[in-house]
């Protein structure tokens, strides 16, 4: 699903309010940590990660591997913080057309 700017604009004000759901302990990025960023997008569909790295390199390839894996839409990066969103079944979160 491809989504417009004004889209990702829409979804990151409904993002802003919102705590990251999952943070990356020492381990950085397992299967049992994807689990549960694939479960909390099946619930909530827009969700924060909190990503806790000082190399920049490092982080970015977490979050790309995020992206890449979950199959979900990047919105946004902010400092530590990656803000994706993936439609669940159920469509929780109504997106304006254009």
């Amino acid at each position: 699903m491809k989504l417009t700017n004004k889209q990702k604009q829409y979804l990151k004000g409904l993002a802003h309010p919102l705590k990251p759901v999952v943070q990356l302990g020492g381990n950085g990025l397992t299967e049992g940590v994807l689990a549960e960023i694939e479960n909390a997008l099946s619930h909530h569909e827009l969700i924060k990660i909190k990503v806790p790295s000082d190399d920049r390199e490092e982080k970015a390839l977490i979050m790309e591997a995020i992206i890449r894996e979950t199959k979900a839409e990047k919105l946004q990066t902010i400092g530590h913080v990656l803000i994706m969103y993936r439609q669940s079944d159920e469509k929780k979160i109504s997106i304006p057309k254009v």
